[in-house]
């Protein structure tokens, strides 16, 4: 684990002179970022000798609830860890009125336990040093989705799209439309300006397949490097977002007639001198690239609950609606649930399409790459590509409910090897603090099926 030096603080102070407040950020397992609102003065002490937390930030549920049986409560007193600031993560906040910078911190792995063992970027990291370990440095990159919505609600209460420059709001999908991205230009132009202040490399922007989803790619580069400038890049869109009056929406499915939100990740192997493993002039790449899906393919289910972590996850899954149902692999298909893009043979990787825009991208990361190692060191094969359309010919579908890809992974034991049962024993707690937490919950939807019929 490498932390940032006391230099970086020194010369970001010296070059920002106006900044006042910093916020010191962890992200959780849920990918909800917590933490503490410091003062200036306060940033230097960070860096030469770690942030206190309580035990209890890593074990909370999306609502902020402790949980009690995550063994980070009670059982130690819910005791300060220490966590320390990360390589770059030291930014503006431009949208912020007062002059505000944030810091990225992670726990420790000695002075930051019982919680490190729960802290998401350090089961990537884990699983990014078993693959270096046999010679594999992985490559990756994300496309994040996300929907522009008003930050009122509609006359029902609804969620609505945001209005757009002329004072309309979008109401029909027009995927791949120039039109709805020069009507966000206002929008656009702040969060490019913020992310390359930032270093964030986000790149293509199109519309997406709904009206008001957009989709950003991030570029590709070291694992590690880019989970954490997809976390940091979802904070600047809500942070630009609330800027101009919206409200950045990554939620699976926030519409049940409108298109889901995903979370593409594309992954490549490369050896210590960059040099790409799965590259190859046959569309369907190297042995080695064919062996990652095998991975991929057989650790699926087990790993189904960290690419889509909550119950509205699920929502996503219908047949042709481009969120894929089945473990099925093809060449520049996007019918699939993972997929060999066509290019040139340096640029051949995989792209996993299952993740939802909601699942934390370090934990995410974490299950690709755990399943790409289990792929290689068993030699798997993945069988044949899927040609034509997938969705009519899986023989084998994923389940689309919650509490059956909790139990999956609670009972794998390739996620025990993977993760660490430290890990599994407190994310497993806190999801199924949330799953009874949110099936004792009775709402509209309850009412409008049973109330009279039942």
């Amino acid at each position: 684990m490498h932390f940032a030096p006391i230099e970086q603080a020194r010369e970001f102070l010296a070059a920002n002179p106006d900044i006042e407040m910093i916020e010191l950020f962890i992200l959780d397992a849920n990918g909800v970022p917590r933490g503490k609102l410091l003062h200036r003065e306060e940033l230097l002490a960070v860096y030469e000798s770690g942030r206190p937390l309580p035990s209890t930030i890593l074990g909370l549920t999306l609502h902020g609830e402790d949980v009690e049986n995550s063994g980070l409560v009670w059982d130690v007193g819910d005791i300060d860890c220490r966590a320390y600031p990360l390589e770059g993560s030291l930014v503006r906040l431009p949208w912020r009125r007062i002059p505000t910078a944030a810091v990225q911190v992670s726990m420790h792995p000695s002075a930051g336990l019982p919680a490190a063992v729960a802290d998401p970027r350090h089961v990537l990291l884990r699983v990014i040093e078993a693959l270096k370990a046999d010679g594999y440095h992985p490559v990756m990159a994300c496309e994040l989705e996300f929907y522009l919505l008003d930050q009122q609600r509609d006359g029902q209460g609804r969620p609505q799209p945001a209005l757009d420059a002329d004072g309309g709001r979008p109401r029909s999908t027009q995927v791949y439309g120039l039109r709805e991205l020069e009507q966000i230009e206002p929008f656009l132009a702040d969060l490019y300006a913020a992310c390359k202040a930032q270093g964030i490399p986000a790149r293509t922007a199109i519309s997406e397949y709904a009206p008001g989803q957009v989709e950003i790619t991030l570029e590709h580069g070291d694992a590690l490097l880019a989970m954490d400038q997809a976390v940091r890049y979802k904070r600047i869109v809500k942070g630009v977002a609330h800027q101009h009056g919206m409200q950045a929406c990554f939620m699976a499915k926030p519409f049940d007639h409108l298109a889901g939100t995903g979370m593409h990740l594309h992954v490549s192997l490369a050896d210590a001198d960059g040099n790409n493993l799965f590259a190859s002039e046959d569309p369907a790449g190297t042995p080695l690239l064919r062996q990652a899906v095998g991975g991929m393919l057989a650790a699926l289910l087990d790993s189904l609950l960290l690419f889509c972590p909550n119950a509205n996850s699920y929502r996503r899954f219908q047949a042709n609606s481009y969120a894929p149902l089945a473990p099925t692999w093809g060449i520049d298909n996007r019918t699939v649930s993972l997929r060999v893009p066509g290019g040139p043979a340096p640029t051949r990787h995989i792209e996993h399409r299952i993740c939802g825009a909601d699942a934390n991208p370090y934990l995410a990361a974490a299950a690709l790459l755990g399943a790409v190692h289990h792929g290689l060191r068993q030699q798997l094969d993945p069988g044949a590509p899927v040609e034509g359309n997938g969705y009519a010919q899986a023989t084998e579908l994923l389940p689309t409910d919650w509490l059956s890809s909790l139990q999956a992974l609670e009972r794998s034991a390739w996620a025990r090897d993977t993760f660490g049962a430290d890990f599994l024993g407190v994310y497993l707690a806190v999801k199924r603090a949330e799953y009874r937490q949110f099936m004792a919950e009775v709402g509209e939807q309850d009412w409008r099926w049973y109330l009279t019929q039942a």
